[in-house]
């Protein structure tokens, strides 16, 4: 497989969109300005002259309208994409999502499906405040019948996103802010990549640290950094937390004793929480220190920079948990 060209992971995720668009006229997305505005990313862009506005709809401002709205479509056989603006917004959809999406097929007893994928994005970075910074993955993947996805790469991003329009069930797609703009080499063949198979970004025998999202480059980053003090750090992409890969997890504690999770998301009752709680229960005997978490402060996200600093993991904050495991702090 070819992968020496590079585009953006805006531009990978418009691709993934574009070619199963293609693949199945069944596929419609619906939004807020998706249309000819192309999407507040440019996720979107150029969409609407190749499809149409039968198929590229332009919606109201109307979260619990249009995510409703693609539900009945999904039921009805029709293949959605939703965009959902910011992560914040689902709130206002959550019975759409969590009521009815996740939980039609298991009451229709197999009859129905909803084969819809709700593309949001959040996180911090940008000083965009309390409303519009949160990482929100844990609340839809606490209830059963939607599975939740997070890229961190490009190739990422488009090779799940075309999964997931397949997958033929309810997908939460989480996309991060502030990858948009960010680099990476995508091949121009057709691929697409599993739900549920973690990735391991960087091999590492001393500590294992397991990221999801932006966070996954700030733990690249600190895993380098603890190179040149004589520590390696296996660096695991979980990619997807529903379903979660506890296995591949697992295999790397197993050869590291060590483990030290990174959440972009507050540090209460979070995923990295069930992780911990996972390889506690599983892979107790693996261990040679406590699972450690690096997470966002319990306080809303503060809108000046440098306060949201302070609230959320920086790297020099993963470099610290993963020396408190090793002892050497």
């Amino acid at each position: 497989m070819s992968t020496n060209r590079t585009i953006t992971y805006a531009a990978a995720l418009n691709e993934a969109l574009r070619e199963e668009m293609k693949r199945d006229e069944d596929v419609i997305i619906l939004g807020e300005d998706i249309g000819d505005y192309g999407g507040v990313f440019n996720v979107t862009k150029g969409l609407i002259e190749e499809f149409g506005r039968e198929r590229i709809i332009d919606t109201p401002i109307s979260e619990a309208g249009f995510t409703g709205a693609g539900v009945g479509a999904a039921m009805t056989g029709l293949k959605p994409v939703v965009e959902i603006m910011w992560v914040d917004f689902t709130f206002v959809a959550m019975d759409q999502i969590l009521n009815q999406a996740a939980k039609m097929s298991y009451m229709s007893g197999g009859q129905t499906a909803v084969p819809m994928v709700i593309r949001t994005q959040g996180g911090g970075g940008r000083g965009n405040a309390a409303q519009h910074s949160q990482s929100l993955e844990a609340i839809f993947a606490q209830v059963p019948g939607i599975k939740v996805v997070a890229p961190s790469t490009p190739y990422d991003a488009k090779g799940l996103l075309k999964q997931s329009i397949r997958e033929g069930c309810p997908v939460m797609f989480l996309e991060n802010k502030m990858l948009y703009n960010q680099k990476g080499e995508v091949p121009e063949e057709e691929y697409v990549i599993p739900l549920g198979v973690a990735d391991i970004k960087r091999t590492g025998s001393d500590v294992t640290i397991v990221s999801l999202s932006r966070m996954v480059q700030f733990s690249l980053d600190a895993a380098a950094q603890l190179e040149q003090e004589g520590i390696s750090a296996e660096v695991i992409d979980l990619r997807t937390i529903v379903p979660l890969d506890v296995e591949t997890v697992k295999q790397s504690v197993a050869k590291t004793n060590r483990l030290v999770i990174v959440q972009e998301a507050h540090r209460s009752y979070g995923w990295g929480a069930e992780l911990a709680a996972r390889i506690q229960e599983e892979s107790f005997d693996d261990l040679d220190s406590p699972v450690l978490r690096v997470a966002a402060e319990d306080v809303p996200i503060p809108y000046n920079l440098k306060l949201e600093k302070e609230v959320l993991p920086q790297v020099a904050d993963i470099v610290q948990e993963v020396k408190k495991s090793l002892y050497r702090q």
